[in-house]
C-alpha cells in the first residue's frame, strides 16, 4: 500500500537533522524536484528538496546559482528549517519541491513549497515570500493542507504537496497534488497569494481536504500506489495549456508524460484523446511519454527522469528559449541524484516535447529557429534513436539505425516537419542544432510524435551532424 512507500535514500523522513558541514563541491549534485528563475541580472537561481544522497540533510530548501545553467555553484537554503506552522501540521523534517514565482507586478518573488513526510497524506503548501530570490526569506504561513483520511474506494483523497502557480493573465491558479487522488486545481488570491476565498472552506489553517479544487490527472491506486506528481501547467503556443507530469516509482521507473486542453483546470487529453482522469486505460497508455530512463553510446546510464518544471526567457532579440528543468538519478548509483535541463520545443501543431541531450550552453546551442533546419534531407543518414514510451520501466539503450521510412515529408520551417510511417501514422517532428553530450560535438537532434502518442528522440550521427 502507498502509506508503507520507502524514501529514496538522501531524502529525509524523521529523525534528527543535522547541518551539512560541506557544500563546495556539490554544484547540480542532490538536486531533487527543482525549479530554477531568473533574476534582473541575468542570474539563475535553483531551488529544490531538502535531499543529500551521502548524508544527513539540513532543511529549508536548497538554493543554488548559475550564470549559464551548465555551472552551479551552492547558496545555501532559502529557509532556516521548516517553518513551525508547517511542522506543527505535517510533521515534516524537511521540505520538498518549491515552486517560486514572481509576485504579481514584479514586486518580489514567492515561494510554494511543500512539507510532508513519506507514506502519508498528512500534507501542507506553505508560502515564503522575498523581495530576491537571493533572499531573505520569510515565511507567509501556510496555503492548502490535506489530512490522512481513509480514501475512498477508487480514488484516494489529495496530498497537499508538488505545488505550481500558474497565471492565465486573468487569474492566477495553484496546480498541486500527488499519489493519493491525484492532481488538483485551485484558484489563488493574487493579492494575498493564497487560496481565493471563495474556494477556501475548511476550519484548518489552509486547509482544503474536502474542497481540493478540479480533477485533472490521476491513476489507478493499484499502479504503483497511484504515483502521479510533480505536475507543471504551461501555455501552448497558439492558445490552450500543456500538462507535464511524473508517472511511477521515483527510483526506478520514473519518467515524464504530457497532455494538452483548452484551460488551466482542463480537462487534458492525449494525443489520443485519452483523459489524464482515465482510470479503466492499461497504466501505461495514458499520456504521451516525454523522457524516461536512457543510455546514449558509452555515457552513463540516466534513471528516472522527473519532476520537471519549465525555466522560459525572452531572449535579447525577441525570441524565447524554455528548458526542461529536472532531476535525474544515476543508473549506476541510484541513490545520487543531479540536476539536468534539457531545451524544450513544441510541435507546428502544439506538442512540447524534449532534446534527447541535455543543455549545453548558450555558446554551444541555437536559439535562433529562422536558422534550424528546413530541408528534408537532414533526416536521412543515421541517428541514435530512443523511444520513452517503448518501456518505461527500464533503462533504454540508444539503437543507432536510420530513421523509420518517411512518405510526403513536408517542411513547415524553422526546423518543423511533417511526414507519414508505413503504417499511415502522420508524425510531426522538431530538428534543430543541439550538443552530443556523450561524443562531446555539435549534433543535429529530433523529436517526433506521431498520431498514436509514439515518441521518437534522436541524435545524428557521423558526416552531416554538425
Amino acid at each position: 500500500m502507498a502509506e508503507l512507500r520507502t524514501p529514496p535514500v538522501g531524502l529525509t523522513d524523521g529523525g534528527p537533522v543535522a547541518p551539512v558541514p560541506e557544500t563546495a563541491s556539490w554544484a547540480g549534485r542532490h538536486v531533487h524536484d527543482p525549479t530554477v528563475v531568473r533574476d534582473d541580472d541575468g542570474t539563475y537561481w535553483c531551488f529544490s528538496t531538502d535531499a543529500r544522497s551521502d548524508g544527513p540533510v539540513r532543511a529549508g530548501v536548497q538554493v543554488r546559482r548559475s550564470h549559464d545553467l551548465v555551472d552551479w555553484t551552492f547558496h545555501g537554503w532559502a529557509l532556516d528549517g521548516v517553518p513551525a506552522a508547517a511542522a506543527d501540521w505535517a510533521g515534516a523534517q524537511g521540505l520538498w519541491a518549491p515552486d517560486v514565482v514572481r509576485a504579481p507586478g514584479g514586486d518580489g518573488w514567492r515561494m510554494y513549497y511543500s512539507a510532508s513526510s513519506f507514506g502519508s497524506r498528512r500534507s501542507a503548501i506553505g508560502l515564503a515570500v522575498a523581495p530576491h530570490p537571493a533572499g531573505p526569506w520569510r515565511d507567509g504561513g501556510l496555503v492548502v493542507s490535506s489530512e490522512h483520511h481513509d480514501p475512498p474506494a477508487g480514488v484516494g483523497h489529495p496530498n497537499a504537496i508538488d505545488a505550481n502557480v500558474v497565471d492565465d493573465g486573468s487569474r492566477q491558479w495553484l496546480v498541486y497534488g500527488s499519489f493519493f487522488g491525484g492532481i488538483h486545481v485551485l484558484p489563488l488570491d493574487p493579492v494575498s497569494g493564497h487560496v481565493a476565498e471563495s474556494a477556501a472552506r475548511s476550519a484548518e489553517p489552509g486547509g482544503l481536504t474536502e474542497h481540493p479544487g478540479v480533477l485533472v490527472a490521476r491513476r489507478a491506486p493499484h499502479v504503483d500506489n497511484g504515483a502521479v506528481e510533480g505536475a507543471f501547467v504551461l501555455p501552448r503556443p497558439d492558445g490552450g495549456w500543456a500538462l507535464l507530469v511524473s508517472y511511477d516509482s521515483l527510483a526506478a521507473s520514473y519518467h515524464v508524460r504530457a497532455a494538452v486542453g483548452d484551460a488551466v483546470t482542463g480537462p487534458f487529453r492525449d494525443r489520443l484523446g485519452n483523459l489524464m482522469t482515465d482510470l479503466e486505460a492499461a497504466p501505461w497508455t495514458v499520456g504521451v511519454p516525454v523522457l524516461s530512463g536512457h543510455r546514449l553510446g558509452d555515457g552513463p546510464g540516466i534513471l528516472a527522469p522527473g519532476h520537471g518544471s519549465v525555466l522560459t526567457e525572452t531572449l535579447p532579440d525577441g525570441g524565447t528559449r524554455q528548458t526542461f528543468v529536472h532531476h535525474v538519478r544515476d543508473a549506476d548509483a541510484p541513490t545520487e541524484h543531479r540536476l539536468q535541463l534539457r531545451r524544450l520545443v513544441w510541435t507546428h501543431d502544439g506538442w512540447p516535447l524534449v532534446s534527447p541531450q541535455p543543455w549545453a550552453g548558450a555558446s554551444r546551442e541555437c536559439d535562433d529557429a529562422s536558422t534550424w533546419p528546413t530541408d528534408p534531407a537532414v533526416l536521412e543518414g543515421t541517428w541514435e534513436v530512443l523511444e520513452p514510451g517503448a518501456d518505461p520501466t527500464r533503462v533504454q539503450e540508444g539503437v543507432v539505425r536510420e530513421l523509420d521510412a518517411r512518405h510526403d515529408v513536408a517542411s513547415l520551417g524553422a526546423g518543423r516537419f511533417v511526414w507519414r510511417g508505413d503504417d499511415d501514422a502522420r508524425f510531426s517532428a522538431v530538428v534543430h542544432p543541439g550538443w552530443d553530450a556523450v561524443r562531446d560535438r555539435p549534433a543535429l537532434v529530433l523529436t517526433a510524435l506521431g498520431e498514436s502518442s509514439r515518441v521518437v528522440l534522436a541524435t545524428r550521427l557521423g558526416e552531416g551532424g554538425s
